[in-house]
Formats: structure tokens, C-alpha cells, sequence
């Protein structure tokens, strides 16, 4: 097709063959980067779906651990409340204990038969019947009513009667050999003991038969609670595998709808390339066209350019030839015109010369005339002179020899002066 397309084009636009050659080896580097170009864009496309994968896979494995450490901070909170719990009983019994044994000191025998704790310590059993459990409570309260751990004996005779009492398994025949080491007990105070010591062994193990119990109860609500939350995990589990396989379903459908809009685009841009490539292989063909013709149009532009130039420059000769011919005219001109005046000068400078020799001439004559008649009036002159005013009104003869008109001096009209014109034999007059 586009050989085809090719040809037409040559014959409708009158290519020549290293157009065409040129032409077609920019169609083959255009194809060959338009390939490489979808290839890329192919191979970005697969790396994108892949990451896309391992995003969502990386989702949930973020989404397990959250889950997880969510688990283990619930644990070790249940862990802290019970271990909470535990010291607060601890702290209770402690309390519990220091306060009998600051009641021991004021302990008294209320009954010769059965010694006892004074009543002040019914308000201390009625509190802590309110938080031990009931064997616990009993064991203390017993205690306290009894004068505590040796039922009232001293520490002494209370061990002296432990090792007989053990060393007979409690077999009525100690009673004569705990006498001996009795002094200050009667047969009745021993009995008395032995069925203190009888019951306080009794409570005891009812006390640890409690603390048993407690703790197998509290392990079974232990293991209650774990299996509660396995239950819950085991639950949160199977959601989070039902919206994972939600989730790549949906990432599935995603991908197939991806990959269409992928085709789909493919093909647009694969038309839009070829109708590109049309339409640019359409304006080459014009812009070489329209190239050629501002070539041929420049070259006549400049042919006629270079005419005009040469044109003017004739001109442009021919009127400087003829300025240079004119100016040459009128120098010469000025030239003959400055010999004649510079003659017409010359010779009305020697009339004025000469003139005026004559006029000085003249005065030094009129000058000794002068003297002369001077000299002769001085002699006619008589030696009293008449006054006349009326002289001082008259003209002197200097005055009158001012006033004589002087002739024409020239030789005719002057035509033109020169007034920076200076002769030479001038200069020094």
C-alpha cells in the first residue's frame, strides 16, 4: 500500500528518483522506531501488571502482620490485667499479715480452754472475707482467734511440742513425753494444743486445695480465652483469605479490562500513526514543492537584484563622472574670474597709490604755500590787532581746505571687492 501510495505521489507531485530515495528511507527509520517504540511500550506494560502484583501481595502480607502484632498487643494486655490482679490479692494478703501480726502483741486468753484474739479482730476477718476465698478466710480467722501461728504458746514450747508430737506421728503417747519438756503445761493444755494444731493442719490443706483450684481455674480460663481468640483469629483469617481472593478477582477483571483498553488503544494509535504518516508524507512532498519554487523565485529576485545593482552603480558612475566635470567647470571659472579681479585690483590699488603720492605732494606744496603766506602776513601784520568778534564765527582755513571737494580717483566702476583679498606690495602700507 504504500509503494502504491508511493508511486502516486511521484507522478502526482513529479519526484525525481533521489527524492524518492530519500523519502523512503525516512519511512523505513520512522517504521523501525515505531516498532521499537511499541515493543517498550509493550514491555512496560507487562512490568507494570507485575508490580501491580507485588504491590497487592505485599498489601497483604502488611495487612497479616498489622493483624498479628494486633493479636500479641491484646495478649500481652490480658497478661498485664491478670498480672495486676495477682498483685493486688499479693498486696491484700500482705496487708492482711502485717496487720495480724500487729495484733498478735494484744492478743489475749478469753477462755482458759481455748485461747483466742481479742474481738478487734472481726472488723480484719470481715475484710478480708470480702476479697479471699472462703478456705483462705477461715485459716485466717482461725488464726486470729486462736493467738496466731502457735496457737498461743510461745515459740519454745511450741516446737518442743511440734518434735514430740512429730516424732510419735500424733500417737496419744507423746502427751507424757511433751510433758517433760513442758514444765508449765498441764495434760489438758496439751490436748487443748493438739486439737488446735489438729484443726490448723485441717485448714491448711483445705487453703492449698483452694490455691489448687484457683489456679486450675485460672488456667482453664486462660486456655478459655486463648481458644476464644484463636477462634477470632481463625475467623479474621478466612475474611482476610475471602477478601484476598475478592481482591484479586477483582485485580483479575482489572487487568482483563486493562488489557483490552491496552488493545484498544494499540489500534487506535496504530491508525492515528498511518493516517500521521500519510498526512506528513502528503506535506514533505508540498514543503519540497514550495521549497523549490522560493528557490527559483529567490534566484530571480536576485538575478533581477543583481541587474538593478549594476544599473545603479552605471548610474551612479555616470553622475559622478558628470559632478566631477561640473566641479572641474566651475573651478576654472572661479579661477579666470579671481585672475580678473585680482588684475582689476591690482590696477585700482596702483591708481590709489598713485593718487595719493599726488595728494601728499600736493599738501607738502599747499604746505609751504602756506608757510609762505604766513610768513608774509606775519610781516604785514601790524602790532595792535583790532578786536573782532565776529572771527570767531568763521571758518578756519583748515576747515575750509576740509571741505574742498577731491575728484574721482578711480578709473571707472568697481565691480566686485574682495575684501580679504590683500596684495603683497599692500601688506606693510
Amino acid at each position: 500500500m504504500l509503494v502504491d501510495g508511493y508511486t502516486c505521489a511521484r507522478k502526482q507531485y513529479r519526484l525525481g528518483s533521489h527524492d524518492i530515495h530519500v523519502f523512503m528511507r525516512s519511512v523505513q527509520f520512522d517504521t523501525q522506531f515505531t516498532s521499537l517504540y511499541t515493543g517498550c511500550y509493550t514491555l512496560t506494560t507487562r512490568n507494570a501488571v507485575v508490580c501491580f502484583l507485588v504491590i497487592e501481595k505485599l498489601k497483604e502480607i502488611m495487612t497479616e502482620v498489622e493483624n498479628s502484632i494486633n493479636t500479641f498487643k491484646e495478649d500481652q494486655r490480658q497478661s498485664f490485667e491478670d498480672l495486676l490482679k495477682e498483685e493486688r490479692t499479693c498486696s491484700q494478703e500482705i496487708s492482711a499479715f502485717e496487720k495480724k501480726i500487729e495484733t498478735w502483741s494484744l492478743a489475749v486468753k478469753a477462755d482458759p480452754k481455748l485461747p483466742h484474739a481479742p474481738s478487734g479482730k472481726v472488723c480484719l476477718a470481715k475484710a478480708l472475707e470480702e476479697d479471699l476465698p472462703p478456705e483462705v478466710t477461715a485459716l485466717e480467722r482461725f488464726l486470729q482467734q486462736t493467738g496466731g501461728k502457735q496457737g498461743g504458746w510461745d515459740q519454745y514450747d511450741h516446737q518442743s511440742f511440734l518434735k514430740v508430737w512429730t516424732k510419735h506421728n500424733g500417737k496419744p503417747a507423746y502427751r507424757k513425753e511433751a510433758l517433760l519438756y513442758l514444765p508449765g503445761k498441764t495434760l489438758e493444755d496439751v490436748e487443748q494444743h493438739e486439737d488446735w494444731y489438729l484443726e490448723l493442719l485441717y485448714l491448711q490443706e483445705k487453703k492449698k486445695e483452694a490455691i489448687h483450684r484457683w489456679k486450675a481455674e485460672r488456667q482453664q480460663e486462660r486456655a478459655t480465652r486463648l481458644q476464644h481468640q484463636d477462634e477470632l483469629e481463625s475467623a479474621a483469617r478466612r475474611e482476610r483469605e475471602a477478601q484476598a481472593e475478592t481482591q484479586q478477582h477483582r485485580a483479575e477483571e482489572e487487568r482483563r479490562e486493562a488489557v483490552a483498553r491496552l488493545e484498544g488503544w494499540k489500534r487506535q494509535r496504530r491508525l492515528r500513526l498511518e493516517q500521521e504518516e500519510e498526512q506528513r508524507l502528503t506535506e514533505e512532498i508540498l514543503q519540497r514543492r514550495k521549497a523549490k519554487e522560493e528557490r527559483r523565485r529567490q534566484l530571480e529576485v536576485k538575478l533581477a537584484l543583481e541587474a538593478h545593482i549594476r544599473q545603479k552603480k552605471k548610474e551612479e558612475k555616470l553622475l559622478t563622472m558628470q559632478k566631477e566635470e561640473q566641479e572641474q567647470a566651475d573651478m576654472e571659472e572661479k579661477k579666470r574670474l579671481a585672475g580678473y579681479g585680482i588684475k582689476r585690483f591690482q590696477e585700482r590699488d596702483f591708481q590709489k597709490l598713485e593718487t595719493k603720492v599726488q595728494e601728499r605732494q600736493e599738501k607738502e606744496k599747499q604746505e609751504l604755500d602756506r608757510q609762505k603766506r604766513l610768513a608774509k602776513l606775519k610781516e604785514k601784520a601790524e602790532a595792535h590787532i583790532s578786536r573782532d568778534p565776529s572771527r570767531l564765527c568763521k571758518l578756519t582755513k583748515g576747515w575750509e581746505e576740509r571741505t574742498k571737494e577731491i575728484g574721482p580717483t578711480g578709473g571707472g566702476p568697481v565691480l566686485q571687492m574682495f575684501h580679504r583679498a590683500v596684495p603683497s606690495w599692500r601688506q606693510d602700507l
